[in-house]
């Protein structure tokens, strides 16, 4: 038998890979014999921690404590003090029967604290959160400079206060774009901000600017506010900062309505070495769910390091996973210091690694191949990324061809090479188009690595972001243009570099990320709270404010990013993993890039502009462009007015293309072409059945389409009239963009979801979708064929409508 790893990868060695994959079925049959399966293994929340007991008469509190000798619950509901002991059940078990005082009236009610009480092997005392608490809270959590320590908390919520999922899981993107972000620091106030807060005032921000997928930083709870949620201590708790658990799940269900999948960062590489409120030392020990000794130390994070060879380590991790996904209905997880765990050394001070040899942690490599046999199995639509910068082969195939199962790496080698261009090439003229072509292609055959110019690791104290790099104190300065109406040269430079440098790496990537803020150039740094600071909240927060001022030049950032989103999510490029990079060129500062039905061609020489620049094509007919970072609303000189509304016509073969065609191409700008086809036929709108669901009003509602002028500096909304829907809830707009209202017979609007003015805005010729909570989708190139055959499809919906999917389900509310 083989394995169809050895196929993709022909170099591989057979031996280690093998050892792995027979460890990984070792389990997997351990847990069938003893557990019913790993998925039934996984499932451990269900019998350790606070559950309703089969009787549904009281509750049941079980921990594992294999070093205890004696152990009590402790907490306000009765005084603090040793009077409910926990019984030992062997293997390290330990539960106490809590029976209901009354129906209703529970023995430890909602919102109470609680901790146990543990006498470990030597005789002495503490008192611990107990490893599968549901939700911590921290002792005088307002003034962080004197915060206590944290308690375990009840959390039973009556019914009526338990949050009802409405909207199904968003469908697995084939061309992520992911918003990383954290909720704590996403207000532009000196201030811990909320689920909420989150879930109403950025994820709109995040739609609207095209990101599909947000990557959650900090949601498991960390006592330390500043470690950015990498040192937890309550791995089953959402960070209590932020709100409670059905607030999070407001969150959660509020982006599926946008059709955003919500992944999380999950840190199961190491836990916290805080023993007060980690489970680190929680038996008393420093070896219950971790190694003991040096093992269990990591040296460079000061953190405590598990045991994936211990079975009840392996239920809890696993039991995790399978939890956030169940009880939140997260979409999947960013595992964080991956290359932490593969390796014995932890990586540490390695440049060269060792795969498959002596350093390789093969029971780590195997617990990450049960983990994502977990979550695609729990959630097939799930997204799992690893956070892995020694490119370990095989890591992102699946788990059934001898991989690890991850979908996708982070390629931290592109972020690590944008620094040090801007720290040791302070010349653009002296940049390698073929560093930066060959960096952002390095990858190995089948494995996809999401691309990115820079993450949190960039914003932190003590490094700089790209655009800090690009025009440091000029920030401070130059921004406006109301002081500063002529842009300096460092200010020009740094913005058409930083439009570029977020251009190529979506161009050449196979997956895009972007830090929370920096989309627009945020102009400080993330700092949190600490006694260093003052416990200022002054840099840990995002000036979301900034983008929308319209006299400063933060705008121009904001905009390029959302139109070179929307324009992948109109044509769906990302999707197109065999695409070609056709020319490569370190004279001319040129780099072009043929990616399904688009062309991206950029230029970044800092004085050089050529025209009649011919550039070998696959296609044999016309190109217009869609979008140019050179267009005035991007703060740009408006040199390639003419491509936008002329074609470009094909010529003779070139670049080893079949067809060329002879373009403009200014200096530090970014061009994204199109085929002509493309841009006929207007702008087709259809209203789907979910949003329809959802808003039973839209079954009978008026299309109203507006156009924005601007009239003495303000701008003016004006209506320009309304349109009827056809029989498939569809409407065509002869126009190059589309904005529109709807409006309900009442009267009343129904809103973009995504928008703060609650008008709907597609910015593109092509067929779009109003889907889910009020939001817009585009239907791609390779899916329209799809689309228009639904349509012709026979009518079996109610009232004439069709149920017009476009690749994703009809949902169901409350599923």
């Amino acid at each position: 038998m083989s394995l169809k790893c050895f196929e993709v990868q022909r170099d591989l060695p057979h031996e280690p890979i093998w050892n792995r994959v027979n460890g990984y079925r070792h389990w997997k049959g351990e847990f069938e014999k003893n557990e019913g399966g790993v998925y039934k293994f996984a499932e451990g929340y269900k019998t350790f921690g606070m559950n309703r007991n089969a009787d549904d008469t009281g509750f049941v509190f079980r921990e594992y404590l294999p070093a205890a000798k004696q152990v009590f619950l402790i907490g306000e509901f009765n005084n603090w003090e040793n009077r409910t002991p926990l019984k030992n059940e062997g293997f390290g078990r330990w539960s106490v029967e809590l029976p209901d005082k009354a129906p209703g009236e529970y023995m430890v009610p909602h919102k109470t604290k609680y901790k146990i009480r543990i006498e470990s092997g030597n005789g002495s005392w503490v008192d611990r959160v107990p490893a599968w608490a549901r939700l911590a809270w921290q002792a005088g959590a307002q003034n962080m400079a004197t915060a206590g320590s944290f308690d375990a908390a009840m959390w039973y919520p009556p019914p009526a206060e338990r949050y009802q999922f409405k909207h199904p899981h968003p469908p697995k993107s084939t061309s992520m774009k992911i918003y990383e972000s954290h909720v704590g620091m996403s207000s532009p106030d000196p201030k811990i901000s909320t689920y909420v807060e989150f879930a109403d005032h950025i994820l709109p921000r995040i739609k609207r600017l095209g990101y599909n997928v947000i990557q959650l930083m900090a949601v498991a709870e960390h006592a330390y506010y500043g470690c950015f949620g990498y040192h937890v201590t309550s791995f089953f708790a959402p960070s209590s900062r932020f709100g409670t658990p059905e607030e999070l799940k407001y969150l959660v269900d509020r982006a599926h309505g946008m059709g955003i999948q919500v992944v999380v960062d999950l840190v199961h590489a190491h836990a916290s070495s805080n023993a007060i409120d980690g489970i680190g030392f929680l038996d008393g020990t420093d070896h219950c769910y971790t190694h003991g000794g040096a093992l269990g130390h990591h040296s460079q994070w000061d953190s405590r390091l598990f045991n994936y060879e211990n079975y009840e380590t392996l239920r809890f991790l696993l039991s995790n996973v399978k939890y956030w996904l169940e009880e939140f209905r997260f979409d999947g997880f960013r595992f964080d210091g991956v290359s932490s765990m593969l390796y014995k050394s932890h990586a540490i001070g390695k440049s060269a690694h060792d795969y498959f040899g002596g350093d390789a942690d093969i029971p780590a490599h195997i617990y990450m191949m049960l983990a994502n046999d977990v979550i695609k199995t729990t959630l097939p639509s799930a997204i799992t990324i690893a956070e892995d910068v020694s490119g370990m082969p095989t890591i992102c195939l699946p788990v059934e061809w001898g991989g690890f199962g991850f979908d996708a790496r982070l390629a931290m080698a592109i972020p690590d090479m944008w620094i040090k261009i801007l720290k040791e090439c302070p010349s653009d003229e002296a940049w390698s188009m073929k560093w930066i072509a060959g960096e952002l292609q390095n990858r190995r055959p089948g494995e996809r690595s999401i691309a990115y110019a820079e993450s949190h690791d960039q914003a932190i104290v003590g490094d700089k972001t790209v655009a800090f790099w690009l025009m440091d104190a000029e920030m401070y300065t130059g921004m406006s243009l109301v002081a500063a109406p002529n842009p300096t040269q460092c200010i020009e430079r740094g913005i058409a570099l930083h439009k570029m440098i977020r251009m190529v790496c979506l161009a050449l990537g196979e997956g895009y990320l972007a830090f929370c803020g920096n989309e627009f150039g945020h102009p400080e740094w993330v700092d949190f709270p600490r006694d260093g600071n003052g416990w200022s909240f002054h840099h840990a927060n995002r000036r979301y404010d900034l983008p929308d001022m319209d006299h400063l030049r933060y705008k121009y950032m904001n905009e390029w990013d959302k139109y070179m989103c929307q324009a992948e999510s109109r044509f769906k490029f990302l999707a197109d993993w065999h695409f070609h990079c056709t020319l490569v060129d370190d004279n001319d500062k040129v780099i072009v890039v043929e990616r399904g039905e688009c062309m991206i061609v950029m230029n970044f020489h800092p004085v050089n502009s050529y025209s009649d620049y011919r550039i070998g094509s696959k296609w044999n007919e016309p190109l217009r462009v869609l979008a140019d970072s050179d267009e005035g609303r991007f703060g740009g000189h408006q040199r390639l007015e003419w491509g936008h509304g002329n074609s470009y016509f094909p010529g003779d073969g070139f670049h080893n293309r079949n067809h060329s065609i002879m373009l403009y191409v200014p200096n530090r700008t970014c061009q994204i072409l199109v085929p002509e086809r493309h841009l006929q036929g207007g702008v087709r709108i259809f209203l789907m059945e979910d949003f329809m669901t959802n808003f039973p009003a839209a079954r009978d509602c008026s299309f109203i389409r507006i156009e924005h002028k601007m009239v003495n500096g303000q701008k003016e909304t004006k209506e320009l009239g309304e349109l009827s829907f056809d029989e498939n809830r569809g409407v065509r707009i002869d126009h190059h963009e589309a904005s529109f209202l709807l409006r309900a017979k009442d009267g009343s609007e129904i809103k973009c979801a995504s928008e703060f003015d609650g008008q709907f805005h597609c910015y593109f010729p092509g067929t779009y979708m109003v889907r889910g909570i009020g939001v817009i989708e585009a239907v791609g190139p390779y899916e329209l064929e799809g689309f228009e055959k639904q349509l012709a499809a026979p009518k079996t919906a109610k009232d004439g409508d069709v149920k017009v999917a476009g690749g994703y389900a009809a949902p169901v509310v409350g599923a």
